[in-house]
């Protein structure tokens, strides 16, 4: 039964995250000119309008120090491809505050620009200001920091080290479980050939969450093993043409199949 609460409670986390700009409170910042850009900033627009952007810069003109300025500049030209301009942005963001923005850019390294390496070095840079273990989640809310790190080892093909980040953040008591946890450390196993381990994983998946990759990754494993298959292969194939699939408004997942790939297996 304990599933059910940690699961919901993964998808009130994303629906915070989704709403990317929080209102400030105004009361806290420090200075007049601070507190009027901080008003400034709250008001209502439509991200990555000229609207948005001249009341920004207003804001910044007042309080060059505000660093969640410089963070809602930057998403439109994350969201546009324009990497560069985000990254001089998002560098000032983090520069001015980094326990704030540290675990913004580094998910954003890994999901936007693929950059692992970049990403792990946000990522331990924030654990070194974070000494609790408490690291927060990604901007979409599908998984934990200290997952996303495991991610990134696991892209650069370092699956041992991913796993065992995996692992030990899976047994934290505290840690609550993302959409696709499971399936991630099941897949960084398979990869190995530690099937075992990676079927064990994809079940546990079943229970939180049951998507078609995860059902395909078991089939996989079934065909391995020389045992039936097709079952699992057609119910993979249906829930994937029900909706029921790794999903992202932005990006591709690490791991994402398609239904060509479940197809020829």
């Amino acid at each position: 039964m304990e599933k059910f609460p940690k699961y919901f409670l993964s998808i009130f986390i994303l629906v915070i995250y989704t709403n990317l700009q929080a209102q400030v409170n105004c009361n806290a910042m420090v200075g007049e000119k601070c507190k009027k850009a901080c008003e400034i900033f709250n008001r209502p627009s439509s991200q990555g309008s000229r609207e948005s952007q001249e009341n920004l810069d207003q804001a910044l003109s007042l309080c060059p120090t505000f660093s969640d300025i410089y963070v809602e500049k930057s998403v439109p030209y994350l969201k546009r491809g324009d990497f560069i301009e985000w990254k001089k942005l998002i560098d000032k963001a983090v520069e001015l505050d980094p326990k704030s923005h540290l675990g913004y850019r580094g998910w954003c390294k890994f999901q936007f620009l693929r950059d692992y390496k970049g990403a792990i070095a946000d990522l331990e840079a924030l654990e070194k200001l974070y000494q609790d273990g408490y690291l927060g989640y990604s901007t979409n809310g599908d998984y934990e920091l200290h997952i996303a790190k495991a991610l990134c080892y696991s892209a650069l093909g370092q699956k041992e080290k991913a796993i065992s980040i995996f692992e030990d953040q899976l047994a934290k008591t505290d840690h609550i479980v993302g959409f696709y946890d499971y399936y991630q450390l099941g897949v960084a196993y398979f990869d190995l050939g530690k099937y075992d381990q990676a079927l064990e994983n994809f079940e546990k998946q079943s229970r939180y969450n049951n998507f078609a990759e995860n059902i395909y990754y078991k089939s996989k494993v079934a065909k391995i093993r020389n045992k039936d298959y097709l079952d699992l292969k057609m119910m993979a194939l249906k829930s994937y043409d029900e909706g029921k699939t790794m999903n992202d408004g932005y990006t591709h997942h690490l791991n994402k199949v398609y239904r060509i790939q479940m197809e020829e297996l």
